[in-house]
C-alpha cells in the first residue's frame, strides 16, 4: 500500500447514489488508511436527512452542513480500548448503518494479545432504507464468516423501529480483528453448477408482526411460496410480536443447493383505514414479498441486490480476487468458478460510478476506487482484485 497523502481526497457527495452510503464508506476507509477525506455537497441527491461520523477530527459535522472533512488521527492498531458504546442520534437512525461506517476500522484493530473488539450499538434495528438485524444476522454476517473468515458474534438486545411508538434498539457485536501483519483472504465456495447449485431447497422466514396476525402471516407465506418453490421447505426462524400495528417486518432468505443465499424483506405499517380487509392486506403483502424473492433467485446470481454492495469494501481490502455476481450468465466470469487466469479479464476505470448492479453498488465501487486506488475492478465490476491490506502495528 502506498503512503497516505496529507492532502484530503475530495469527493462530490452528489455522485451516483448521492446519499449517506457514500459518506459511510468514504469515512470508514479513510479512518482505516489514515487518509483525510473531504466530501462536498453531502447527501446532495437527498432531501433533508442527517449524516454522522465519529472517531476522528472533523469539520462541517452538523445537521445541514454541505461539506465535511474527516481527518483520522490514529490507526486501528493504536486502539487500546476494546469495548465501545455507540448511541445513534435518533431512534430512527440505523444501528446497522453505524456499524457499516466503523466496520473496516475495527476489523483491523488487532492487538498483540489477540483480544476482540466489542461494540454496543444503540439505534434502529428495523428501519426504512437499511438492512434489518435479521438480514445482518442471517445473510451478511454468515457470508463474511464463510467467504473471508471474519469471526463475528452478535446478539440482539432490544429491537428499535422508525415506525410506531418510540423505541431504541440495542445490539452487541464482538469482532475478532485481523491479526497484525495478516491479510483477509477470500475462500471460494465449491464450484457452482447451473442449474443444480442455484435450485432453492429452503426458505427461512423471520416474522416480526403483531401477535394476533402470526398465524395468518405464516399461512399466507407458505401458500405464496409453495407454487414458486415446490421442492423447498419453509422454516420460520423468528416469530415475534412487534407490539404495534404500525410495525410489520418480514424477511425471507432463500438457500440454494450450492449454499447461495438471497433475501428480500418488507417493512410497513398496517393502514389505519384499509381500503380492503385486514386479511387481504396481509395476503397482498406476503404475495408481493414472495414474488420479489422469486425474481431475485431467478436472476442466476450468487448474491442479492443488497448483499452485493455491502461486500465491496471487504473485497477491496482482501488479498487477491473475489467475485459476487448478481444476475447475468451464471456460468460467466467469476473468481469463484475457476482461476482468474482462465477467465478473460477487462479492467474497468473507476473515475465515476460503474459496472453491474444497483446505484448503491456502482457508487460504492467509485468511492472505493478513490480511497483505495490500488484496488482493481474487472468485467463490469463483477471481479475485484483487492489490495491485501494489512497493518504491522506502531
Amino acid at each position: 500500500m502506498r503512503q497516505p497523502s496529507t492532502k484530503p481526497i475530495v469527493l462530490d457527495g452528489r455522485t451516483g447514489e448521492g446519499g449517506g452510503q457514500l459518506v459511510r464508506i468514504a469515512c470508514g476507509l479513510a479512518a482505516l488508511t489514515s487518509q483525510a477525506v473531504t466530501i462536498q455537497n453531502v447527501r446532495g441527491n437527498r432531501e433533508g436527512g442527517r449524516g454522522g461520523v465519529t472517531g476522528a477530527e472533523t469539520t462541517g459535522l452538523a445537521v445541514g452542513s454541505k461539506t465535511l472533512t474527516f481527518s483520522p488521527r490514529r490507526p486501528p492498531t493504536d486502539l487500546v480500548q476494546r469495548r465501545f458504546e455507540i448511541k445513534a442520534d435518533t431512534d430512527a437512525a440505523s444501528a446497522l448503518l453505524v456499524l457499516q461506517a466503523i466496520f473496516p476500522y475495527v476489523l483491523f484493530a488487532g492487538n498483540d494479545a489477540g483480544e476482540p473488539v466489542v461494540l454496543d450499538i444503540w439505534g434502529g434495528t428495523n428501519v426504512h432504507w437499511s438492512l434489518s438485524y435479521e438480514y445482518f444476522d442471517q445473510v451478511l454476517a454468515p457470508t463474511l464468516e464463510e467467504r473471508f473468515g471474519i469471526r463475528l458474534e452478535r446478539a440482539l438486545k432490544a429491537r428499535g423501529w422508525n415506525l410506531g411508538p418510540r423505541s431504541r434498539g440495542h445490539m452487541t457485536l464482538t469482532i475478532h480483528p485481523v491479526p497484525r501483519g495478516a491479510t483477509l483472504r477470500f475462500s471460494p465456495p465449491r464450484e457452482y453448477v447451473f442449474p443444480e447449485s442455484y435450485r432453492v431447497r429452503r426458505v427461512d422466514a423471520s416474522v416480526v408482526v403483531p401477535g394476533a396476525s402470526h398465524a395468518c402471516v405464516q399461512e399466507e407465506l407458505v401458500a405464496a411460496l409453495g407454487p414458486l418453490y415446490p421442492d423447498a421447505d419453509v422454516e420460520f426462524r423468528v416469530v415475534e410480536d412487534s407490539g404495534s400495528d404500525a410495525r410489520w417486518s418480514i424477511l425471507l432468505v432463500a438457500h440454494s443447493e450450492g449454499g447461495i443465499r438471497w433475501a428480500r424483506d418488507s417493512l410497513f405499517s398496517m393502514p389505519k383505514k384499509p381500503k380492503t380487509s385486514r386479511d387481504r392486506v396481509i395476503q397482498a403483502a406476503c404475495a408481493g414479498l414472495c414474488k420479489a424473492l422469486y425474481e431475485e433467485t431467478s436472476l442466476g446470481g450468487t448474491v442479492d441486490e443488497f448483499l452485493q454492495d455491502q461486500l465491496l469494501s471487504v473485497q477491496a481490502l482482501a488479498e487477491g480476487c473475489s467475485s459476487f455476481v448478481r444476475g447475468g450468465d451464471p456460468a460467466g466470469s467469476s473468481c469463484m468458478n475457476g482461476p482468474v487466469g482462465e477467465t478473460r479479464m477487462r479492467r474497468e476505470k473507476t473515475h465515476e460510478p460503474f459496472g453491474h448492479g444497483s446505484t448503491h453498488t456502482t457508487t460504492a465501487r467509485w468511492v472505493i476506487g478513490e480511497l483505495l486506488p490500488e484496488a482493481e475492478f474487472y468485467n463490469k465490476g463483477d471481479v475485484v482484485r483487492g489490495v491485501g491490506f494489512c497493518l504491522q502495528g506502531s
